[in-house]
């Protein structure tokens, strides 16, 4: 079976060889494949490391921890790795007599040093996230246009992408929607390749944007699961080695998805604009005719989704949807607003010394605000399952037991604030507000939704027909007369009495006609 892809199944703690998203701050994120070194790497004696604004972070240090912990900066030294020592004069003359034998020196094997382990700093500190389709759309590296999250999210629904679906993209891009449709139509890895399992069929035309995408699906451990194909949809389609995929849910991400509709027929198009490009068996000088593939599911309706800049690529569509036969067109456009909270105070209260938002100073202050801030989400959440808590904690035993020597310990608990403690606080000062961001996100693409039904022949009419059969029914429920009514009454009412006279014990007289009959339990 495939290692599963840590976005479908990550796991209580990160692992050598999968992707982990090192977190900044809110809007700076980092992709970052996890090495696990047993020797020098780069010149750097800790091994593989990842350097930062806030310090530099050893690969070591990311490895075995829980989803969401914080990470403390290492002492590692960046600066003279690489370089040679200055040699003293006398070294200099000596090494004039062995310059004939310095080649020799090449051939010899490197022999790495085993990695040196980190030793805490007091620089920074970074985040370690679990990766997930929202997260690897705002840290990406960008190739196109990305579909961001409220997009695809709203996409997902309407084309109802949900676990077993098979699922056709054309333009994978940068592959923003590819990871985010494998969540949604992930219902297990499959163990042969004709195994009907959820899957995405993903078509690209860029060589250079394929070959890097094909090494993104790789990594990320989702070969069995999407289907990348290196093609031109609008001239070869979306067969996959000429069988259909059997796909219920398209999105096209193209210039001219009218130029790629023609393929997403369940018959040979008729029209005369298509005479050209699917010539039918009937002209004979044409060898290419042959019998028509679909690439959708014949038993579902396929439910298509078209994404478009411009309005003008709107209309084109939507024609070409109606002369095809696509019902339900439908067309919509997200207005995506974030809403920021922060902490407002006025000029003549910050201290000069301070920023004019109120931040911690050094990283002491830091990591005390966010100690706060998750004591005060425990406390506001106190029903919170024992079974998760005591997993949690059995996942930290190692990473607390090792940070209770460190000289500032993220998950110690602090004594309780006072109340002089929490005004001096800087990132308690101040007014509590909510704000819209300055720059709103109003246009990304125009969305247009249609669905083709599917195709309903005689054999489906006679099956249904012989499955539930209609027209030889005996008697019309709730059309009866009167006389079969009063039977039925009558029918009724001796089977409420048989039941009565059923639960009276044995020798029990009948009661007298004027005598009260208890209601029976």
């Amino acid at each position: 079976m495939a290692r599963p892809s840590v976005f479908l199944e990550p796991g209580p703690k990160t692992t050598a060889g999968s992707l982990a998203i090192i977190q900044l701050s809110r809007d700076n994120l980092i992709p970052l494949i996890l090495e696990d070194s047993t020797t020098e790497r780069d010149g750097y004696a800790e091994g593989a490391t990842l350097n930062t604004r806030f310090g530099s972070f050893p690969h070591s240090t990311l490895i075995g921890v829980s989803w969401g912990s914080q990470i403390r900066a290492s002492t590692v030294d960046t600066g003279s790795r690489g370089r040679k020592r200055k040699r003293n004069e006398g070294e200099e003359e000596d090494s004039k007599g062995s310059t004939p034998n310095a080649a020799d020196d090449f051939d010899a094997p490197t022999v790495l040093a085993p990695a040196k382990k980190a030793v805490t700093a007091n620089s920074g500190f970074v985040h370690i996230l679990q990766p997930t389709p929202e997260l690897w759309t705002q840290s990406l590296p960008h190739r196109t246009q990305v579909v961001y999250t409220p997009d695809y999210s709203y996409v997902l629904s309407r084309i109802r992408a949900q676990p077993g679906t098979r699922l056709i993209e054309a333009g994978a891009g940068s592959g923003s929607f590819t990871h985010a449709s494998v969540r949604a139509v992930y219902n297990g890895y499959p163990s042969t390749s004709s195994e009907p399992r959820g899957k995405v069929f993903s078509y690209e035309f860029n060589r250079g944007r394929y070959e890097k995408m094909h090494e993104e699906i790789a990594s990320h451990h989702l070969t069995g699961l999407v289907e990348l194909t290196h093609r031109d949809a609008y001239a070869g389609g979306f067969l996959v080695d000429g069988a259909s995929p059997n796909a219920s849910a398209v999105f096209l991400d193209l210039p001219a998805p009218w130029d790629a509709l023609p393929h997403l027929s369940r018959a040979r198009p008729t029209a005369p604009e298509y005479a050209d490009r699917f010539p039918s068996a009937a002209d004979d000088d044409d060898a290419a005719a042959g019998p028509w593939v679909s690439p959708l599911d014949p038993a579902k309706a396929a439910h298509l989704c078209t994404f478009s800049p411009c309005i003008e690529q709107v209309q084109r569509t939507i024609s070409a949807m109606r002369r095809l036969g696509w019902v339900d067109i439908d067309m919509v456009e997200m207005a995506h607003r974030k809403i920021n909270v922060l902490r407002e105070r006025f000029p003549s209260t910050n201290p000069p010394e301070r920023k004019a938002p109120p931040e911690p100073n050094n990283v002491g202050e830091a990591v005390a605000r966010l100690r706060d801030i998750e004591r005060r989400a425990r406390e506001y959440d106190p029903h919170k399952s024992k079974a998760a808590n005591d997993a949690i904690a059995a996942a930290n035993a190692a990473a607390a037991a090792a940070a209770a020597s460190s000289p500032m310990d993220l998950d110690a608990e602090g004594p309780a604030a006072t109340a002089d403690e929490t005004a001096a606080k800087p990132w308690l000062q101040g007014r509590l507000v909510h704000r819209s961001e300055a720059e709103l996100k109003m246009h990304t693409s125009y969305l247009v939704f249609a669905t083709l039904p599917r195709e309903w022949t005689d054999a489906d009419e006679a099956a249904v027909l012989a499955r539930w059969p209609c027209g030889s029914e005996t008697a019309v429920v709730g059309s009866v007369d009167k006389a079969t009514r009063k039977r039925e009454k009558r029918e009724m009412l001796a089977k409420k009495k048989q039941k009565r006279e059923g639960a009276r014990p044995e020798g029990a007289e009948a009661p007298a006609a004027d005598q009260v009959v208890p209601d029976v339990v």
